[in-house]
């Protein structure tokens, strides 16, 4: 008799499980971290505001300040029209994007890896992990205690999905949990259609349609067969299909929540950034001394990307001076390098307008923005680099000197058409990437601005040309290429444009010119073809 083992047994894939944390204050939390512990501003009404055309908004408050009649989206105003004695505070929208970047990298002390929930939120993926703690309720006990300690103020929630465990996080009971084979729709019914994380205005026109609660939808989500609520759906699918946005449209949302759709998120990456910095003994002013340790530092520098193989796209020099003030530089490249000649001499632009003051005591440099680069550099544009005569070495150096804003540079575009097939970009912006592959015949150096029409002589209406006037001058064509013919693009033109026929010729002078015949004579899209002369060969 043959029995099988546990080993031959197929091994099940754990059902998902996301834990949705929600720090409900984080702004003013984050806020009153930064005083010093002897205030009081627990009791102090205060609101942390941002500057408009129309005065200062409130961003934030703290329980005061909402017991005193102050919401969020206030002006400051007619919130003082409540309370006058409010206290405000500028708020600080970046500097809560990098406190909760922290806090992602901190939680992942509960599962592999966790992803920002912006503005105020985590997800963390804890599939399998929950016995560690001794179950999901003490898992999520264990999270709302280690936010305490750290005086910090979080709802969680554990659910299949992210759309779900967000919804019980924000509008749910504490420590909710919904189980893996219960429907998130029945467990969520009782919770208002904005836990479904969609903008107001779609809230609004939901409301007034009499669709309130989770519970109102759950025919729709379920496609149920009852025609009433097939009818609905259409309806609503009608009503947001022009939609592209996952937070304008209540069925993706929906769909989503049911785990039906997959909604992609971005797990936060703890990276290093390659950082060297020189403290002087004694304090510079000179600028003769300030470039050698900027050198000096460059050279520390390209020997740490040489280390990960990378070369830096954007490099930030920060210099402290000794009376306390911080000089911050930046420079962004064309092309990732890590050539220390290049960068001293990038920076050498930016400390013209320095002022050190009583003396610089502290220079650090470091790679904000890196990529992967080869070893080995051995091709003709990364040599040149090393010699300073690189097209990309010669655009960080113009963008340098004249700003981004006076740099353009031509890239590809996806078009066939000569006049659509290069576009003019900033030098630091990233290339698109093309949809396919285009490859051309020989293409002339110099394109006119515009096609210029051009008087031709031909033996027949679809033959070679054999004399063409252009400005003015009579030329004698002596040998002629082509034709290369370019049809328009149909899903830009009307049905009407006609057809383009591009001829390489060469004059008796040895000119050598890129022209072409516009239409045919028996297209049906009007009369005689015109001529055209779009470019001028070397």
């Amino acid at each position: 008799m043959q029995t099988s083992t546990s080993a031959d047994q197929p091994r099940q894939t754990p059902p998902r499980r996301i834990l949705a944390i929600w720090c409900a204050r984080l702004s003013v939390d984050r806020w009153r971290l930064s005083l010093a512990p002897e205030q009081d501003c627990d009791t102090r009404p205060t609101v942390l505001i941002t500057e408009t055309a129309h005065g200062p908004r409130i961003d934030a408050v703290n329980d005061a300040a909402r017991d005193a009649g102050a919401q969020t989206g206030m002006m400051l105003a007619d919130a003082r029209t409540l309370c006058p004695q409010l206290c405000t505070a500028p708020s600080d929208p970046a500097g809560d994007l990098a406190m909760l970047e922290t806090l992602a990298i901190w939680a992942r002390r509960w599962g592999p890896w966790s992803a920002l929930d912006p503005p105020d939120g985590l997800l963390v993926d804890v599939t399998a992990v929950a016995h560690l703690f001794g179950g999901e309720q003490r898992l999520l006990a264990d999270v709302e205690a280690a936010f305490a300690r750290r005086r910090l103020a979080v709802r969680a929630a554990i659910a299949p999905t992210a759309g779900a465990a967000w919804a019980l996080a924000h509008y749910g009971p504490r420590h909710a949990i919904i189980d893996p084979h219960q429907d998130p729709l029945r467990a969520l019914d009782d919770l208002p259609v904005a836990a479904l994380r969609l903008d107001d205005d779609v809230l609004t026109v939901l409301r007034r349609l009499g669709l309130k609660r989770l519970g109102d939808l759950a025919g729709i989500a379920t496609g149920a067969i009852d025609r009433s609520e097939a009818a609905a759906r259409d309806a609503l699918h009608r009503r947001f299909r022009n939609r592209k946005s996952p937070s304008a449209n209540p069925l993706v949302r929906l769909d989503q929540l049911l785990g039906r759709v997959p909604e992609p998120l971005l797990p936060v990456e703890v990276r290093q950034m390659p950082l060297v910095q020189r403290r002087l003994m004694e304090p510079l002013r000179h600028r003769s001394l300030l470039d050698r340790v900027i050198a000096d530092l460059a050279q520390d520098m390209a020997r740490e990307l040489e280390a990960r193989a990378e070369g830096a796209r954007r490099l930030e020099l920060g210099l402290w001076r000794v009376d306390g003030e911080v000089i911050g530089l930046r420079i962004e490249l064309a092309a990732a390098t890590r050539e220390a000649a290049h960068i001293a001499r990038l920076f050498e632009e930016k400390l013209d307008k320095v002022d050190a003051g009583f003396g610089i005591e502290t220079v650090r440099l470091c790679a904000s923005w890196s990529e992967p680069l080869a070893m080995m550099q051995a091709d003709v544009e990364q040599a040149a680099e090393r010699h300073g005569t690189s097209l990309a070495a010669f655009v960080d150096r113009l963008t340098v000197r004249l700003g981004a804003q006076a740099v353009r540079r031509p890239v590809p575009n996806a078009s066939h058409l000569p006049e659509r097939a290069q576009a003019w970009r900033p030098p630091l912006e990233p290339q698109p990437a093309l949809q396919g592959a285009f490859e051309f015949h020989a293409r002339p150096l110099k394109l006119l601005d515009r096609p210029e029409k051009i008087s031709v002589l031909y033996a027949s209406p679809d033959g070679c040309p054999q004399r063409f006037r252009w400005r003015g001058n009579v030329h004698e064509v002596a040998r002629v290429e082509g034709p290369e013919r370019i049809a328009p693009e149909w899903w830009r033109e009307r049905s009407s444009v006609r057809l383009r026929d591009y001829y390489r010729i060469e004059d008796a002078s040895g000119r050598r010119y890129w022209i072409y015949r516009h239409g045919h004579a028996a297209d049906g899209r009007g009369g005689v073809p015109d001529w055209f002369l779009q470019g001028l060969f070397a």
